[in-house]
């Protein structure tokens, strides 16, 4: 199983574990939309709140150094957005990650 499946697994299911498992120590997570950069007990935490609701998840593309997704999120507080994800791997685990979402009719 790649990264990116074993991160959309445990972020699906909130799997702090498999989260934590997942994401290295050191990792920035780059919120364009927001103007955010998010530590990784920020993004574990996130991930376990259940605000964030992914539909239509596909992997673009994936080798041991990057890996590129899309899907459709819809988050708590009703907004929907398109989600172009990139990551960087480390030692075998999510290094950076960057995206880009445009929004989308509640």
């Amino acid at each position: 199983m790649s990264i990116l499946e074993k991160m959309g697994k445990a972020l699906d299911s909130r799997d702090e574990a498999g989260m934590n498992d997942c994401i290295h120590d050191d990792c920035k997570f780059t919120l364009h939309a927001a103007g955010k950069i998010l530590s990784k007990s920020e993004v574990v935490s996130w991930g376990m709140s259940g605000d964030v609701n992914r539909e239509k998840v596909r992997i673009l593309f994936e080798n041991d150094d990057v890996g590129v997704e899309h899907a459709f999120v819809s988050f708590d507080d009703g907004n929907k957005q398109a989600v172009l994800a990139f990551y960087t791997y480390k030692d075998g685990k999510i290094y950076t990650v960057e995206t880009g979402a445009s929004n989308l009719p509640k």
